[in-house]
């Protein structure tokens, strides 16, 4: 192979590289996906743990969908065990949603199916309680993410707040969604009621 070959052969290589990052393939980023590409999914933090965090890269090329990535964290010690775990409200692919964990509970899981005729997904969360604690300073997150098909990232600003449930919008045009993620506090004494 002559010195023209290689040049050729490793300007088509950095070019393939250049324009899969650009365009979000997260192929070699490190990352530990939950699904692939139009794939269903069902993710359970550990027992004992809630969700902390959430990302997700977007493609067009592969039936306008995302893949997700999750990470979990314990609870306060003085929590103890889950009470009662649960599957919570379903969407429905290409509608708008807005889900928050019944009982007072905490997200721990989701599951999604994807639907190709709609080119989106089903949701739903997987919420457990902990005791008679309450929620209290909730607020929503700005949209995640800020616009359509970008990388979507959700972390817990600071410990003490945890994920209650989500907004979102489905854009019809775009094929994606936009997300509101419902932060709240929680007592750190069970309520009599």
């Amino acid at each position: 192979m002559n010195s023209a070959h290689v040049l050729l052969a490793l300007s088509l290589l950095m070019l393939f590289s250049r324009d899969n990052a650009q365009h979000g393939y997260p192929y070699d980023t490190g990352e530990e996906w939950v699904n692939t590409w139009r794939q269903g999914f069902n993710f359970q933090c550990p027992h004992g743990e809630v969700l902390v965090a959430i990302r997700s890269y977007f493609s067009a090329n592969e039936g306008s969908d995302r893949r997700w990535t999750f990470e979990c964290q314990k609870t306060p010690y003085g929590w103890g065990e889950p009470s009662e775990c649960w599957w919570d409200d379903i969407n429905r692919a290409g509608m708008e949603w807005s889900s928050v964990c019944t009982s007072n509970g905490l997200v721990a899981g989701v599951q999604s199916q994807y639907f190709e005729a709609v080119l989106d997904r089903e949701w739903q969360f997987y919420c457990c309680r902990y005791g008679r604690r309450c929620p209290y300073t909730c607020w929503k997150t700005p949209d995640v993410p800020e616009y359509h098909t970008e990388e979507g990232e959700m972390v817990i600003p600071s410990y003490g707040y945890f994920i209650r449930g989500a907004q979102t919008t489905f854009s019809g045009v775009m094929r994606d969604r936009q997300w509101k993620y419902i932060l709240c506090r929680m007592t750190e004494f069970d309520l009599l009621f």
